[in-house]
């Protein structure tokens, strides 16, 4: 089972930028969708993004959708998100997954222990 740690997390300015990394170890990280979730103080965890395998097809919900970016580098195991123009909202514990779904967490079989991102008004 891949084994994901994510880093990147940090405090910053309503309108500043943050980019999370995910390293992937273990069995190879290309076959996998990833995906990145983030989980608020007394809120469920939610999806942000998700990229397919092969990197061509890239997913976002709404309410990041223009403002974070989703990439991943198969060659080096290591998925990013970047995060621009923060807002207090995306206050999160943000956690990277590997697996063979998009927008449900279910189908997602290996997550990393979450970075914390903490937007400041």
């Amino acid at each position: 089972q891949v084994q994901l740690v994510e880093s990147g997390g940090g405090l910053v300015q309503a309108g500043g930028s943050l980019e999370l990394s995910c390293v992937a170890t273990g069995p190879t990280f290309s076959p996998y969708a990833m995906g990145w979730f983030r989980q608020a103080p007394g809120k469920e965890r939610e999806f942000v993004a998700a990229i397919a395998w092969s990197g061509g097809a890239t997913y976002y919900a709404n309410s990041v959708r223009g403002r974070y970016t989703i990439s991943r580098d198969n060659a080096k195991n290591t998925g990013f998100l970047r995060l621009n123009s923060l807002k207090p909202e995306d206050t999160a514990v943000y956690y990277c997954a590997a697996g063979n779904g998009i927008y449900s967490e279910n189908t997602y079989r290996s997550w990393g222990q979450g970075t914390q991102v903490t937007v400041s008004s």
